[in-house]
């Protein structure tokens, strides 16, 4: 007997999408309570912090043989509620230590259904003849913002926040039967190579010019994410609540711009488009620096979002486009080196805000906007050789 209801297979991705992000993004709000329950600085949080990265690393490494192996099916059905509680049963660590130990098995969960749930939007692109790649991380960005705005309630009712994230659970296992309970994936697409790409996909200067393009805005996504609470709690004194809509205000307005990007992209070129992203993410980026007042940080933390939320995939179409290896080989690299700045970055960037100051989490941005900027003329077509006869 199977549970939900029949949906488009986009409909699908996009939930999918949006319990994902739903189910991670309920802890963050909370960090501010956790570091005070188990009384430590910003750089021992931010090492704990990495043990989640850790275990996503791994998963994206090895997982793509199990996923296939086990069905897709089975593993995201299984997942998405196993996320929400692998979170819960994080936050009753006492220590750093036991928070990154305990984040370990929540990495190994998020890099299969990141597997999954990206696999499976490749697909349905194919299969309905029309991209949905952005706006099903525009949804991403949108759970994400419902579980910043509803952590950001919880916490200023005083929930403890085992509570709260034990309370996720369920809100989390009900979406996944009601809307993924009829998933079944979408067929592979025809006439693709089935060999595996390498462990590890060696980059090339066009490689490293593409990250250098999108390091700033993923390094200032994560940021944003992992510190932006905790930055309102430190330098303004914020109520949990407050603290906890700066996560939201990160990840709202950068759904809202991934609705958008697509259709700028396709009037003006990707240069264009990531420069104008580049400049937004940088006056973020200074406004969060040097914000004096709550509302200025608050804008910072919007044109972050919205700065950071197209660099990556218009990085990623011009890995594709390279034409001096099989594209896959060359998306690889990209992905492995820009993934793995996002998830270990933000967390070793609460160093810098212990022993320099918070906002220094968001200053360490602007050298890499400024490089992204000068780098960003890579995203523009290659020039086509013509053949001369005589």
């Amino acid at each position: 007997m199977r549970f939900g209801i029949e949906l488009p297979p986009q409909i699908k991705v996009f939930g999918a999408f949006f319990i994902y992000s739903f189910a991670m993004g309920s802890i963050f709000p909370r960090l501010p309570d956790i570091q005070t329950a188990m009384g430590v600085g910003e750089g021992a949080l931010g090492l704990a912090l990495i043990g989640s990265a850790t275990g996503t690393l791994i998963s994206l490494t090895f997982a793509g043989r199990v996923v296939e192996a086990v069905g897709y099916r089975r593993v995201l059905l299984f997942a998405m509620p196993l996320l929400s509680a692998l979170y819960a049963l994080a936050s009753w660590a006492t220590s750093p230590l036991a928070f990154f130990l305990l984040l370990v098995p929540v990495g190994l969960t998020i890099g299969a259904i990141e597997v999954i749930i990206n696999v499976e939007a490749d697909r349905v692109e194919h299969q309905i003849g029309r991209r949905i790649m952005s706006r099903a991380h525009a949804f991403w960005s949108l759970g994400f913002f419902t579980a910043g705005m509803a952590g950001a309630f919880i916490a200023q009712t005083g929930l403890e926040v085992h509570f709260h994230l034990m309370l996720m659970i369920p809100v989390t296992l009900l979406a996944t039967l009601v809307v993924l309970g009829r998933f079944e994936p979408a067929p592979h697409r025809s006439g693709t190579s089935t060999d595996e790409t390498p462990r590890f996909a060696r980059p090339t200067l066009p490689i490293m010019a593409l990250v250098a393009v999108s390091l700033s805005a993923m390094l200032m996504e994560g940021a944003g994410i992992d510190w932006s609470a905790i930055y309102m709690r430190n330098l303004f004194g914020a109520e949990p609540f407050w603290a906890g809509l700066a996560v939201a205000t990160v990840a709202g307005s950068q759904g809202v711009a991934r609705f958008f990007a697509d259709g700028f992209v396709e009037r003006f070129s990707p240069v264009l488009v990531a420069r104008t992203l580049l400049a937004i993410l940088g006056l973020g980026v200074l406004l969060a620096f040097f914000a004096t007042q709550a509302w200025m940080a608050y804008l910072g933390f919007a044109l972050i979002g919205v700065g950071s939320s197209a660099l990556f995939p218009l990085a990623m179409s011009a890995a594709a486009q390279q034409t001096d290896r099989p594209a896959a080989i060359n998306v690889a690299a990209l992905a492995q080196f820009s993934f793995t700045a996002f998830l270990l970055g933000p967390p070793l960037l609460g160093f810098i805000g212990e022993h320099w100051g918070i906002q220094w989490v968001f200053g360490v941005g602007l050298p890499l906007v400024i490089v992204g900027f000068a780098a960003a003329h890579v995203l523009g077509p290659k020039p086509v050789v013509e053949e001369v006869t005589p």
